[in-house]
């Protein structure tokens, strides 16, 4: 595979910092463009971000300039490839100029998550709904496209369900998360409300958990998604742990399961073997038979931070089984998700520019 240029979109920010950790020795990308907001602009990395992660800030990209947050007026070449790590606000607007300008935008956005046209992808979920790229107009107009990632909470989740939808088929789920709050961004939630706390609120992720769902877990049928026919119904809490998601799961089946039909469908369930990409975990869903598991301190890191972790499989009184499902937020959930997402399109030859990406003055 031939290693491609690319840039991060919101480089500066917790995401952006994710991005930078994953792609700074990947096999198949080069970092040379980074932006941030406007008062990063012309400063170097390490002068305008706050490194937070627990691996060293590559020197070469600390000492990179940052360049305007638009297609146009930055210094040498736009690559075709943009990693973006916008708030949801800011991606609505930025985004679409740089799919405009050519660019293969491949965002954690909320922004373009549940437009009608544009992928919401987990690649071992529902990697065939890449093909809807090819219908945007940006496509058409410039070769560039938007390719979006799920809510943190929503992609081990899913991981956990798309097995168990393909051989039992789901009627109804039920889900509790307890949420990391490196999820809310850095600096996050203030210490004084967080400590020692639960908080039961965390706005609009309840909904985008519930609609994320139904959509990945849906079926693309011509040039649209036909949405999961299931219930869906999140309570989603904020507690008290720096990194990995937690969620208790209950679920009902329309074909009744036993337990060991479960943990066969989660242990073969290997959806890219044979792609050989760099940041595809062996094992997507991997089961934990330890009672007090999984846990985020012990768990979050498995298959490289892009496993997900199920535990406590047991009947449900109220449906039919419930258990617990962990994944770590910022890489699996955010930038990782992301990451691999660009590799399946690699491998697909939909990163090579259709037409020639925009050149900067």
């Amino acid at each position: 595979m031939e290693r491609r240029n690319v840039g991060i979109l919101g480089a500066t920010g917790m995401v952006g910092q994710r991005f930078i950790q994953l792609l700074h020795n990947h096999p198949w990308f080069n970092i040379t463009w980074l932006a941030a907001s406007d008062r990063s602009q012309g400063k170097t990395y390490g002068e305008a971000c706050k490194w937070k992660l627990d691996t060293p800030l590559p020197k070469h990209i600390a000492a990179m300039t940052m360049q305007p947050n638009v297609p146009q007026g930055a210094t040498g070449e736009l690559p075709h490839i943009i990693f973006a790590a916008l708030d949801s606000d800011i991606a609505k607007e930025l985004e679409p100029k740089f799919a405009a300008a050519g660019c293969a935008v491949i965002s954690n956005s909320s922004a373009f998550r549940m437009a009608a046209d544009v992928p919401l992808v987990v690649p071992e979920v529902n990697g065939d709904h890449l093909d809807m790229i090819e219908q945007q107009s940006w496509r058409k107009d410039s070769g560039g496209y938007i390719v979006t990632n799920p809510n943190c909470s929503a992609i081990g989740l899913v991981l956990a369900l798309k097995p168990l939808e393909t051989k039992f088929g789901i009627e109804s789920i039920f889900v509790s998360t307890m949420q990391a709050v490196s999820g809310a961004g850095y600096p996050g939630v203030p210490s004084l409300d967080i400590m020692g706390n639960v908080i039961p609120f965390i706005k609009n992720e309840e909904e985008k958990l519930q609609e994320e769902v139904a959509k990945l877990l849906g079926t693309l049928r011509g040039d649209e998604v036909a949405m999961l026919d299931a219930k869906v119904s999140a309570h989603c809490n904020r507690v008290a742990v720096e990194d990995g998601h937690t969620e208790c799961v209950s679920i009902k089946f329309k074909r009744k399961a036993t337990r060991e039909e479960i943990l066969a469908a989660w242990s073969e369930f290997d959806p890219l073997h044979g792609q050989h990409l760099p940041t595809a975990p062996e094992n997507p869903v991997q089961f934990e038979d330890a009672p007090d598991r999984p846990q985020p301190r012990l768990d979050r890191m498995r298959g490289a931070g892009m496993a997900a972790t199920v535990g406590r499989l047991r009947e449900c009184p109220l449906l039919d089984w419930k258990f617990v499902v962990l994944s770590h937020n910022t890489i699996r959930g955010a930038a990782g998700a992301a990451v691999l997402n660009a590799e399946v399109l690699a491998r697909l030859g939909k990163l090579k520019p259709v037409k020639p990406a925009a050149v900067t003055a």
